[in-house]
Order: structure tokens, then sequence, then C-alpha cells
């Protein structure tokens, strides 16, 4: 019997083929998620000089996603859009003019700083607003403008760290800073924030990093003054991290002895409280979700106890988790109560050697992750194959050609009821050629800088967002993304059907890969070819018990339609297969 949205299991010739269901199994997951980085969404400034300011290269408003904007994601089958880099993060940019505490250059990476650098878990970034004063007020119109085209949204929500420089100039009247009544001669207590490293003052990392003139600068060991030192943030308990670390962040304290290998729970740490009540507070501002930063890096008893506080004040609020511990899913699901996980390791990762057409890929891999890594939970992973962590499906050192992954996302798209993103530019094939500053020329866009994205400022075409500047091929290109995401939000058996691989297949490589999504009156075959180079050129068969299964069904023809391309044509005898030819990084979703 399948379970939680389940995948079922192999199906092949002579096999028995339970049909069973839950009611939990055909609850319908299929959010389709946009990421957008604010900051570079909306940016029409084309400069994009190396290390640039602000002023020099742009930066992207709240104000910048416009009805018209909204409208075109709407259209382009996103149901709910994450907006990436929302909350104050430390940064180069000065508004102490507006009452905001400036920030080192030591423990700052990039220009525009990191958005998982929180300074200020109750304001919003002021990077982001037309007016710095009321930055709030137009996050606000920018909720409202979202809910208003029937799109939800989600917000980042980083539980783990917060910037060395954290400091709350908004927070609620009778709210503690972290840190604020903490006992710093301790290395650690349950009732602290923070870690520390009583005796030990923090090193500032060698290397280089954006300082205040803008440009390349040398990092000086000493400049930043922080006494005794505090644990940073990947869990680095040294006074010296280095540079690769995540050396411009703080580890908060969720009562974790990680020296004596204990837990403090009770009574509840001032942590959780804490960050329970911001959590209430951006739920009270009518986001629809959170996407949780590193979440394994937080005690899942946390979880277990936040999630259902929240969810009190707002029933149908969703909580993603990144997670990246294939051993540690389930627990996550269920103790922890989240709704999705990212499935990163798994699926993701099988893809990509697919794409990339590593001599060790193989579509085993696709199996295996439905079959066992995520079985009995498929339905609640969010599958993609960009986001801003990962590198650009266009960049050198991914594919170069954005339409190698066309049978890679088809297959994230469909193959089981979760949910699906994509994030912002790769609709358009975003390549991520040039350094930007800090991040370097590292195949990703950076997040750590001021930027303009060419192949998605064309789409944006100077906020007319109407693609006039994307050449045939990118149009042809998003075209392809918009009647994916499309069919997905509309079609019942990829939305809530049951799952056949078909692995039993003549002339199949370790490169193709097929299965049927299928419910009581409809049914879709998907066909993917991952080989470079050779056309599948085959029949596919079905199993004796699905044939029997549509003998039941009165017609001597049975009408499929290539749902991506709009092609048709009749089978008379489902027994005899279906003859199809599917080019080489191609695929076929075929409803009959």
């Amino acid at each position: 019997m399948l379970v939680a949205g389940s995948c079922s299991p192999i199906v092949q010739k002579n096999t028995t083929m339970d049909t069973t269901t839950t009611k939990e199994e055909i609850t319908d997951h299929k959010l389709v998620i946009y990421q957008m980085m604010v900051r570079l969404f909306g940016n029409k400034n084309t400069n994009n000089k190396f290390y640039g300011s602000r002023d020099e290269n742009g930066v992207g408003k709240f104000n910048d996603v416009t009805d018209k904007a909204l409208d075109e994601l709407k259209k382009l089958g996103i149901s709910h859009v994450w907006y990436t880099g929302i909350l104050e993060h430390a940064t180069m940019t000065d508004y102490t003019s507006f009452g905001i505490k400036m920030d080192d250059p030591d423990i700052v990476k990039g220009i525009a700083g990191s958005p998982y650098a929180i300074k200020d878990y109750y304001d919003v970034d002021p990077d982001l607003a037309v007016s710095v004063p009321n930055r709030m007020t137009e996050f606000e119109s920018l909720v409202s403008r979202t809910h208003n085209h029937g799109m939800k949204l989600l917000i980042d929500f980083i539980p783990n760290h917060v910037a060395r420089t954290y400091n709350s100039d908004s927070k609620p009247a009778g709210v503690a800073d972290f840190g604020e009544n903490d006992d710093k001669s301790k290395a650690f207590d349950p009732m602290n924030d923070f870690y520390y490293l009583p005796g030990k003052a923090f090193v500032v990392p060698q290397g280089t990093n954006a300082g205040g003139d803008g440009f390349n600068h040398p990092m000086k060991d000493g400049r930043f003054d922080e006494n005794p030192a505090r644990v940073t943030g990947n869990n680095v308990f040294s006074e010296s991290p280095s540079l690769n670390d995540w050396s411009e962040t703080i580890k908060l304290n969720y009562g974790v002895d990680n020296q004596g290998n204990q837990n403090h729970f009770d009574p509840i740490p001032p942590v959780w409280n804490k960050m329970r009540d911001i959590l209430i507070f951006w739920a009270n501002k009518n986001v629809d979700g959170f996407r949780c930063d590193v979440a394994e890096m937080v005690p899942v008893e946390f979880w277990n106890w936040v999630i259902p506080e929240v969810k009190k004040v707002k029933p149908e609020i969703i909580f993603i988790a990144e997670a990246y511990n294939p051993q540690e899913y389930q627990k996550f699901l269920t103790v922890g109560k989240f709704d999705y996980l990212y499935d990163k390791v798994g699926l993701y990762d099988g893809l990509k050697r697919l794409i990339k057409n590593e001599d060790h890929a193989d579509v085993k891999d696709i199996t295996h992750v439905w079959s066992v890594e995520s079985k009995g939970f498929s339905s609640r992973m969010v599958r993609f194959l960009e986001n801003h962590d990962e590198e650009r499906i266009a960049s050198t050192g991914f594919a170069q050609n954005p339409w190698l992954a066309k049978p890679a996302m088809v297959i994230s798209a469909t193959l089981s009821s979760s949910p699906v993103m994509i994030y912002f530019g790769q609709e358009v094939g975003e390549p991520a050629h040039q350094a930007e500053g800090f991040g370097g020329e590292d195949n990703r866009t950076t997040i750590f800088d001021y930027w303009g994205v060419p192949n998605h400022q064309k789409w944006m075409n100077n906020g007319a967002f109407d693609g006039a500047g994307l050449n045939s091929d990118q149009n042809e290109l998003r075209n392809f993304y918009k009647t994916l995401l499309n069919i997905i939000r509309i079609d019942n058996p990829l939305r809530t059907g049951e799952f056949l691989e078909l692995t039993d297949q003549q002339n199949f490589s370790n490169r193709n890969y097929a299965y049927l999504r299928f419910t009581n009156n409809q049914q879709t075959l998907v066909i993917a070819n991952f080989d470079r180079e050779k056309i599948l050129d085959t029949t596919i068969s079905f199993p004796d018990e699905f044939l029997i299964r549509m003998k039941g069904i009165k017609t001597n023809n049975f009408q499929f339609r290539n749902l991506l391309t709009g092609e048709t044509f009749t089978i008379r005898d489902l027994s005899r297969g279906i003859p199809v030819m599917v080019k080489p990084s191609d695929a076929w979703i075929l409803s009959f």
C-alpha cells in the first residue's frame, strides 16, 4: 500500500500492481515555486562593475516587482514566489543617516553582503526600498500585490546563525536582542543566546573581501573587535575561522552543548522563544511560508515545538527545510513537523550527473530516489535544478547549453506530486559567466554583490517584462518552461496520480527513462532521453496488469497527445506498445 504520497514499487511485466491509495497520498502538493533574489530581480542597471557599489551597479526594489511582473509569473505557471533576501542583513552600504548601524568590512562578504547574515530579524533590507523610512510599508505592498495575483509568497527564515554585527533597531518594545543578557564568561550556558570562547579574541580571517572603498580590500588582522570570540555559524569552535567558513556569522544556541554532547531543552532556552516570536511576527505580515535555511543544524526538537506554535496563529502556513541528509529526512518530516524538504542530495545530484553526461551517470539514480531514499514521502520533496546555492545550468561548469537539461526538468516537474522550483533567470538560460565580486566566477549568480543579471534583464526589458530583448532561442526556452509548469498545474495525473515505472523496455540504455502517472480516468506517459547523441527509437510496452485495467475502457482508438508540443496520434492496440522517437536531450509527456 502507498503511504504519504509515495510512489508505488517498480512494476514490470508479470508482476502484481497494487493500486491501493490512502487519503494522504492523493493530497495535492504540486506547488510551483519561483525563487527570486529581490535585490537582483528588478535591477535595470547593466553596468556590472566588478565589486561595484549600489550606486554604480544598481539594485532591485520591492516596487520593481510590479503588477506586470507578477502577472507574467502567474502566466508562467507559478503558485508561490520565494522572495530571497528580504530580511535586513549586514552590508557595506551606508544607511547610518536612517539610524541603521554601519557594518565592519572585515565581516561582510561582498559590497551588498550575504542575505544569510541577518542583522535584524524584525526588519526588511533597506536596499530594497525606494523610501528607506517606509521600507516595511513597501514590503507589505508587495505581499498584497502577490496575493492579488493569485500567488502565495515565501521568505527565508535563518534560524542557525546571525551576522556578527546583529543589532535590531526595529524589534518590538520589551524584546531583548540576541546576546544582550548572555553570561560571556561561560563557553556554554543553555540560557545564553551564543556560544563563547572565553579568554580568546576573534581573529579576522586572512584573505580579501569587499572593503569600505568598494574595491578588493585586504582584510587586516584584528580590525573587528570581538572579545570573547563567539562560535562561527558553521560550527567552527575556534577564534580563527577561515574566509571559506561562515566567518561573517555567529552560531545561535538552542540548548545544545556541542562540547559536552548534551541537550538542555527544559526549561525552554531563550532562543526558542525569540525565534517563535520572530516567526509569528512575519506570519502576521501575511507571508504564506518559510524556507528554513540549514534546518538540520538546528535541533529537530525545536522544530517539533515551534512549527505547531506558528500554525496556531496561521494554520495554512508552510515550512520548507533546506536539508541534505537522507537519513534524517523522515525525522524532519514527522518529528520536525516540516511540510516539505529539499531534494538536493537525491534527485538533483542524480539528474545533474545525467545532464553533464558523466561516465557514471545512470537513470537508476532516479529509481533509487523514489523507491528507497524518499519512499513514503516523495510528494513532500521540493525538486529543482537551480537555486542560489547551485551552479546555473547554462554555466560553463555545468551544461553550458540550457536545453541539455530539458529531460531533467521534465522529470523534476512530473516524477511525483511534489513541489517543483525554478530560480529566476533559469527559464531564459542565464549562464552566470562573469565574476561579480566576492563570489568570483563560480558558475553562480552572486548573492553577495550588486549586479544586473543579463539574460533576465533581456526578459525584464527595463521594467516592461515583455521579453522583447530575448532572442528566438531564449524565447523558445521560456515557452518550454511556461508550457511545462502550466501542464503540471492543470493536468490531473501529474498532480495526484499514481506512479508506475517502466523499466523493462527494448533499446533502453542507462540514459533512457519512462514512467506512467495515472488516475481512474486519465493516463500520462513520460519519456526522457538523456543521451546527447542518440535518438530513442523504440516501442514503449506496458505491464499486463495495466493493459487489463485499460481493457475496461470502451474504445477502439486511444488518442495520444504530446502535452509539450500539441502533436497527436492514435493507437488502436495498446498491447503492441507505443512507438516513440525521442530526440537526444529531449522528453515527451503523452496524455491518453
